[in-house]
């Protein structure tokens, strides 16, 4: 499962007509307005006088859309622009189909009922399709402070390498593994890219009216509510927040035997965010739930136990992975991650055989060390 989107905008380059719409279908997903309203209740100082751009988002039936055009005063804003792919564009008011792409400009109430209407909204065409990469998009990048929306999944590395490349700050919708990924997670240590406050519970839940073109496990997908389950879902974002001062309140005390220190790093494992040791000053590693709650003060990133990162102290050779039921194959995977040398086979779970000697491995851990 791909993407999340806000109007549909995952288009492919090249071949958009044909692509483009394939992916289009399969990445449109709708951000609900109560979890829109939860999450910018937190950012309402860095929209005062501020251009926001929604360019991911069909105004049908994006709530972004609806947030902004409906709080544009109380908000302060100075101007909402909007844009989608043209495969969803339409006659806002007539509610007509066009494959003319538009693009949407509101500058807030000037009739004094506080709602906006027809002649407050600047509707106007686009000669391209509307796809974030376009260059009239672009173009209306350049004109934006913050951009704000959910945009395709299936496209997320590019659409945050498109940010970076023009400065612009953002509060996006995203998936939580990203950030751990190869182009993303260098932005994650660089402190250019952090997680906001999140979805309740954990859990996102998105509208979607292409669910045939899912085979959607059981659960996820609850035919009553049109509503989709995304788990790991995450708002990413590069606007100062408060939380992101707030120390991790700790009071467990570094032991040897209860922190075993990794064989192919030069760091201790610890396998709960509560469990970092108040009084550890090395490299820890630690699950990568830890950037929910990444003070810059308190801790600073140092890689993560990646391959492609470049901080392992050893590769291992060919090793031997036994799995719980007896079963081996030869595989190479235990350089991929950190690996702990253990004296007994772990009972119930996979381990790894190299040279006569035995490792589990953790599932990717952020490496961190406390600031002083």
């Amino acid at each position: 499962m791909g993407a999340s989107q806000e109007a549909v905008g995952a288009n492919t380059a090249g071949n958009r007509s044909l692509a483009g719409a394939k992916t289009a279908k399969e990445d449109e997903f709708y951000t609900q307005l109560s979890d829109i309203e939860r999450e910018l209740k937190h950012y309402k100082k860095h929209f005062k006088d501020k251009v926001v751009y929604c360019n991911c988002d069909d105004p049908r039936v994006s709530a972004f859309f609806h947030y902004f055009s409906f709080k544009f005063e109380k908000l302060g804003l100075k101007k909402l622009i909007t844009t989608c792919y043209k495969s969803q564009q339409w006659d806002l008011f007539s509610q007509n189909d066009s494959e003319q792409a538009i693009y949407l400009e509101y500058e807030g109430d000037r009739n004094g009922n506080n709602v906006p209407d027809p002649e407050e909204i600047g509707i106007k065409p686009l000669k391209e399709d509307g796809d974030f990469r376009s260059a009239e998009s672009i173009e209306l990048l350049k004109q934006a402070d913050v951009v704000v929306t959910n945009p395709p999944f299936s496209l997320l590395r590019e659409y945050i390498s498109q940010l970076m490349e023009y400065e612009r700050k953002f509060v996006i919708i995203g998936s939580g593994n990203a950030l751990t990924t190869k182009d993303i997670f260098p932005l994650v240590k660089e402190g250019k890219i952090w997680l906001g406050y999140g979805f309740e519970a954990g859990n996102a839940y998105f509208k979607t009216p292409n669910p045939e073109a899912f085979g959607f496990a059981k659960g996820v997908y609850n035919p009553e509510t049109g509503l989709v389950k995304f788990r790991n879902v995450a708002w990413l974002t590069n606007l100062d927040l408060a939380k992101r001062h707030e120390d991790l309140i700790l009071y467990k005390k570094y032991d040897p035997e209860k922190y075993p220190t990794y064989d192919n790093y030069d760091a201790i494992e610890v396998s709960r965010i509560k469990d970092i040791p108040s009084d550890y000053y090395g490299v820890m590693g630690v699950p990568f739930t830890f950037l929910e709650s990444h003070n810059p003060d308190q801790f600073e990133i140092l890689g993560i136990t990646k391959t492609w990162f470049g901080l392992a102290s050893k590769k291992y050779s060919t090793q031997v992975q036994v799995n719980p039921d007896g079963s081996k194959s030869e595989v190479g995977k235990l350089n991929d991650g950190a690996a702990i040398k253990v004296e007994k086979p772990p009972a119930g779970k996979t381990y790894y055989e190299v040279d006569g000697e035995r490792f589990v491995q953790t599932y990717p851990r952020i490496l961190i060390r406390r600031v002083v």
